[in-house]
């Protein structure tokens, strides 16, 4: 069998909230509680296990969905609505705009938790 990504954790301050959010953004659900993780899943079913971090507090992590250009203009589109602050990159120094890496579109914003999630179209490299 090939190694394949089946889930991660993702930690929170509300961890219903913070997925609700990720899942309202990308068109996707919300899973039933599956012991202490609120669980949303990617179409390649890779699950996004969010739990409340405690006191422990949050370690800012990044998060990378592919998307096709429909579901990016949907997606961005949610994102604007939302009136959330988009970055062409990673570093936050392009505010109001996306990319156009190898030929494609991709956009970064912050969690409620201050993690860095993306859309973007075309995997790295994937371009000429």
């Amino acid at each position: 069998m090939a190694v394949q990504l089946n889930h991660t954790i993702v930690h929170a301050t509300d961890k219903k909230a913070s997925a609700e959010f990720l899942a309202g953004l990308l068109g996707l659900e919300v899973q039933p509680q599956f012991g202490p993780f609120l669980p949303v899943v990617a179409a390649n079913d890779v699950t996004l296990d969010f739990m409340d971090a405690g006191d422990g507090g949050i370690t800012p992590q990044h998060y990378a969905f592919l998307v096709s250009e429909d579901d990016f203009d949907a997606i961005f589109g949610r994102i604007k609505d939302a009136g959330l602050t988009y970055y062409a990159d990673p570093h936050r120094q392009h505010e109001g705009e996306i990319n156009h890496n190898d030929g494609g579109r991709g956009v970064y914003w912050a969690d409620p938790d201050g993690h860095s999630m993306e859309i973007l179209t075309r995997p790295y490299g994937s371009g000429s």
